[in-house]
């Protein structure tokens, strides 16, 4: 008999992390573009990835989600080297929400998260009850039902952002990872979405969010994982990985992360900068 039939399912381990990645390596075009990162989730847990533009934050991203070919390190999804898994198994451990996702003609929003269900039909199947019921959940919980009939050209950015979510939600995977979703949406729509991720994972959902807002990420995230130069250089709660010091290491700016008691976030900028005289007295370091 064929290797390819009599082929075994994956072996998952019952109590490893959702993702466990280690010292990824990725080359493009013969340029290293991360030289070795790390990236762990668990259920229930929102990671925000973030760092400068060019950092690599994207790329870890699909990555670790079998999208992007690795030179390097380890990816283990449940366990599972990334490399023995299939596209239908992979897409059953994890829903990718890309940060420029193509917009169809023609195409509703229903017709967009029934793709979504795609990995769980067989080939040439139908859909089946399960199906339908893992469809509507997955467009009430985007809060997309209302428009589940308009075509996708007609939603504004932060109405087709949720419908990506949807479409996402639809493959029941256990992990859900958004790159960059709140890039190009306004303040409210922004807080929408924020609000859906951060909810997630009280149904056991984890959350992977690439972002490279910092009061967001400190906002909803568990544990942030800092990328410079394509290394991951911290991770930890915002709090401990957020620094003075190492918002002016990364990101090279005066700033100061501020989370109140009420739950606000902010982050405070030396926009047009200080002299040194200024920055002796005032710049201090978290320890």
């Amino acid at each position: 008999m064929s290797p390819l039939l009599t082929r075994q399912p994956p072996a998952f381990v019952a109590q490893a992390p959702l993702l466990d990645a280690r010292d990824v390596a990725v080359e493009i075009n013969g340029k290293r573009i991360l030289h070795g990162a790390d990236l762990t989730v668990r259920p229930g847990e929102l990671v925000a990835v973030v760092g400068p533009n060019g950092a690599g934050k994207s790329t870890l991203a699909r990555a670790v989600s079998g999208l992007q070919r690795t030179a390097g390190g380890s990816v283990l999804w449940s366990g599972v080297p990334v490399e023995q898994l299939r596209g239908r198994q992979l897409a059953q451990l994890r829903a990718f929400v890309p940060q420029r996702a193509s917009v169809p003609d023609g195409i509703t929003v229903r017709e967009a998260v029934r793709i979504g269900r795609s990995p769980h039909v067989k080939p040439l199947g139908r859909l089946v009850r399960a199906d339908h019921d893992a469809i509507e959940r997955a467009m009430e919980r985007a809060g997309v039902e209302q428009f589940a009939e308009r075509r996708l050209t007609t939603l504004s950015g932060g109405e087709l952002q949720r419908v990506q979510i949807a479409v996402g939600l639809a493959q029941e995977a256990p992990v859900l990872m958004a790159d960059e979703p709140t890039s190009h949406l306004d303040l409210g729509a922004t807080a929408t979405l924020a609000k859906l991720l951060r909810g997630l994972t009280r149904d056991g959902i984890a959350v992977i969010l690439v972002v490279h807002d910092l009061s967001l990420a400190a906002a909803v995230a568990d544990t942030v994982v800092v990328i410079a130069h394509g290394r991951s250089v911290a991770s930890g709660a915002p709090e401990a990985v957020l620094g003075r010091e190492r918002l002016a290491d990364v990101w090279h700016v005066d700033a100061a992360l501020e989370r109140r008691e009420d739950g606000h976030t902010a982050l405070h900028v030396a926009w047009l900068g200080r002299t040194d005289a200024d920055a002796d007295e005032s710049f201090h370091p978290d320890a």
